[in-house]
C-alpha cells in the first residue's frame, strides 16, 4: 500500500511532515498528481498547509496551457492555493544555448523558490520516484559523473533558505499509476515522455524493464545504494576539506594554488574529491563538457616527471603545473614588460601589487633581512633601474666567480614560469644587475664597515 510505504520511508529518514508549510511542484502528470492527492488526504490529519506551484514551459502551446488549467481546476475543487507562471523556455534556450531540460529545470526551480518565499513555506515537495532514481544514476554513471553526482537524487537536501523533499523515491512508476487508477485520478500525459530523442526516455523504455525483470525490487536496491553513496560522500567530503586546508597556498576568486607534495601524500579518494572541490569553487556552475577525463588529466600532470605543464579546461580555465605548485586560474598570465628609473629614495609599486622601497641608512652595521639588500653608497649610486628581465640577462653572484644567466637562476630556484616574466630585476646606473629580490644577491651587495651611509632596498610582497 502506497501510504504505508511512504510512511515507513519517512520514518527511516527520521522525517515527519506534521505541521509543515509545503510548496508542491505539480505538472499534472501521474507522479505529481499522485503526490498532491496523497498530501491532500494527509492534510487534516497532519495539519499541513499546501500550496501548488505549476510552470507552463510553453513547449506545446495550447496543450501545455490546458495542463496548467487542469491543475488549477483540481486545486480550486480542493481549496488549495494555486500559483503558476508561463515562461517561453524555447526563447531562453536560443538566447543562452542551454538544453531544453536544463533551461526548463532552472525556470521551474526559480519559480518554486519565489513561491516558497511568498508563502513562507520552507519545504518544496516533488514527485520523483524510484524509476527516476534508477534512470538518473544509470545516466550519470554512463556519462562518467563522479563523487556525489553518482548518488543520484537525494531524498532531502537544502534549497536556498529551505529544503527539497522527495517522499516517493521508495515507489515505482507502476505503483503511482496504480494509485491514480485506484482513486479515479486522470492525469495529463506529456507526449514528449515517449520520444526516444531524450536519453532518459531510452533508459526508461529499454534498460529499466530489463532490470525489473531481473529483480522486481531493483528500485529499492538502487535507493539504498544512493543513500549509502550520499552518506559516504558526506563523510569523505569532511575529511577532504580538512586535508585541503593544509595544502592550499592560495585561494582567490579566480585562482587556487596547491602544494603538490603534501597533496599527493593525501589518500587518493581525498585527492579526487579535493580536485572536485576546487573545480566547483572556481566554476560556480560546472560546464556540461567537464568530465572525469579532465580529472585524469590533472593527475597525469601531477605525476609527470616534467616540472611544468599547462592544461586548457572548459570556459578558459587553465591548470598550470610549475615545479611543486599547481594552479587553477582564469586570469591571463601578464607578460607586459615594465621599466622604472629611480633617482631618489622612495617606493615603487609594481604591476603585480608588490613594491620595492629604497632608503638611505646611516651606520656601519645595518641589519640585513631576507627581503632586503644593502649596498655601500659609494659602490651603487642613483639612478637605479627596476625592470623585467631581458633576453641574455646575466648577474654576478655574491661569493661566486664569474656570472650566471638569469634564466638558469630562475630554473635552479624553481621560480614558477608564469612569475619569471614579471619578476623585478634591479640594476645600477651602468646596467649591472645588483639584486634579484628574494632570489639571489649580487657581488655588489654587502655592508662596508668603513662606510657611513648605505643604500637599503626592501622587496614587499
Amino acid at each position: 500500500m502506497l501510504e504505508s510505504k511512504v510512511e515507513s520511508f519517512l520514518r527511516r529518514h527520521s522525517f515527519s511532515i506534521e505541521n509543515k508549510r509545503i510548496v508542491v511542484g505539480v505538472s499534472g502528470g501521474p507522479d505529481s498528481l499522485a503526490l498532491l492527492h496523497y498530501l491532500l488526504r494527509e492534510r487534516e490529519k497532519r495539519n499541513l498547509f499546501l500550496i501548488v506551484a505549476h510552470v507552463d514551459h510553453m513547449f506545446r502551446g495550447e496543450e501545455s496551457f490546458q495542463d496548467a488549467m487542469f491543475v488549477k481546476d483540481f486545486c480550486r475543487q480542493h481549496n488549495i492555493p494555486f500559483e503558476m507562471i508561463q515562461v517561453n523556455v524555447t526563447r531562453i534556450m536560443n538566447e543562452t544555448g542551454k538544453s531544453s531540460q536544463v533551461a526548463a529545470r532552472e525556470v521551474r526551480y526559480d519559480f518554486y523558490h519565489t513561491i516558497m518565499k511568498q508563502y513562507q513555506a520552507p519545504y518544496l515537495v516533488l514527485g520523483h520516484h524510484g524509476d527516476d532514481q534508477m534512470e538518473t544514476m544509470l545516466m550519470r554513471l554512463t556519462r562518467g559523473s563522479s563523487g556525489k553526482a553518482r548518488a543520484g537524487i537525494p531524498f532531502f537536501r537544502p534549497f536556498y533558505e529551505g529544503f527539497i523533499l522527495r517522499p516517493f523515491l521508495c515507489l515505482t512508476k507502476e505503483e503511482l499509476q496504480h494509485y491514480c487508477d485506484k482513486h479515479g485520478l486522470v492525469p495529463r500525459i506529456d507526449p514528449s515522455n515517449a520520444k526516444d530523442v531524450y536519453s532518459r526516455n531510452r533508459y526508461r523504455k529499454q534498460v529499466l524493464p530489463f532490470l525489473k525483470t531481473e529483480n522486481s525490487h531493483v528500485h529499492e536496491h538502487f535507493q539504498r545504494f544512493s543513500e549509502e553513496l550520499q552518506s559516504d560522500e558526506e563523510f569523505l567530503l569532511e575529511l577532504t576539506v580538512e586535508q585541503m586546508n593544509t595544502v592550499l597556498t592560495k585561494r582567490e576568486e579566480d585562482k587556487v594554488t596547491i602544494d603538490i607534495k603534501p597533496f599527493l601524500a593525501m589518500p587518493l579518494p581525498l585527492q579526487r574529491r579535493g580536485i572536485q572541490l576546487i573545480l566547483n569553487y572556481l566554476y560556480k556552475e560546472k560546464p556540461a563538457s567537464l568530465s572525469a577525463i579532465h580529472i585524469d588529466q590533472i593527475f597525469s600532470i601531477l605525476r609527470h616527471h616534467e616540472p611544468s605543464g599547462t592544461l586548457d579546461f572548459p570556459n578558459d580555465l587553465k591548470v598550470i603545473r610549475s615545479y611543486q605548485q599547481l594552479s587553477f586560474q582564469y586570469e591571463q598570465i601578464r607578460t607586459e614588460p615594465y621599466y622604472y628609473e629611480v633617482n631618489k629614495p622612495g617606493t615603487i609599486m609594481l604591476p603585480n601589487g608588490d613594491s620595492i622601497t629604497i632608503d638611505y641608512i646611516a651606520g656601519a652595521s645595518p641589519e640585513v633581512k631576507p627581503n632586503t639588500a644593502i649596498f655601500s653608497f659609494e659602490r651603487v649610486q642613483f639612478p637605479l633601474v627596476i625592470r623585467t628581465r631581458k633576453k641574455g640577462d646575466r648577474m654576478t653572484l655574491k661569493g661566486i666567480q664569474g656570472s650566471k644567466k638569469l634564466k638558469d637562476i630562475f630554473i635552479d630556484q624553481k621560480v614558477p614560469r608564469q612569475d619569471r616574466e614579471m619578476w623585478p630585476v634591479i640594476t645600477d646606473r651602468e646596467g649591472y644587475i645588483i639584486w634579484l629580490p628574494n632570489i639571489k644577491r649580487s657581488s655588489f651587495e654587502g655592508v662596508d664597515p668603513t662606510a657611513d651611509k648605505h643604500l637599503k632596498l626592501t622587496y614587499n610582497t
